[in-house]
């Protein structure tokens, strides 16, 4: 209730007052928005230029490194196929090692890498029938 109390006047000081021009006029809200989507294209169109240019650089390169990556694929596949013959022939050997060297087979190892039988054993020589058939006719007459 002490505190001051504007008084009814005040709004007609005002309206005396003379009223300041601005220097600047405000610009068109249009010139701005125009300036603004002017400066999204280029931004844009920025962008969407590096993306290419990048785009065809890793097009260049893929091009590029394609037929090497085929080139070490069927060398990859060749090896794998000789590893599998060596395997194969690997486990051969292995299997004719531990035979080898098993005791209960030394006595047919040594039929089989010499000519020496056991003497129970007799030897059977298959022959064709009509070779022998032929070859006694021709020496008959």
């Amino acid at each position: 209730m002490n505190a001051i109390q504007p008084s009814r006047q005040e709004p007609q000081q005002q309206l005396q007052q003379p009223v300041q021009k601005r220097l600047k006029s405000p610009r068109p809200k249009r010139h701005l928005r125009a300036r603004s989507y002017q400066v999204m294209a280029l931004e844009t169109t920025a962008k969407i230029g590096v993306n290419i240019a990048m785009s065809v650089a890793a097009l260049s390169a893929l091009v590029q490194l394609l037929p090497n990556h085929w080139l070490q694929q069927e060398k990859l596949r060749a090896i794998r196929i000789e590893v599998n013959l060596a395997e194969a022939r690997v486990s051969k050997l292995n299997a004719e090692f531990s035979r080898n060297f098993d005791p209960s087979q030394a006595q047919s190892i040594m039929q089989q890498h010499g000519y020496r039988f056991d003497p129970n054993q007799r030897r059977i020589v298959f022959t064709d029938k009509q070779a022998v058939s032929a070859d006694a006719s021709e020496s008959s007459p």
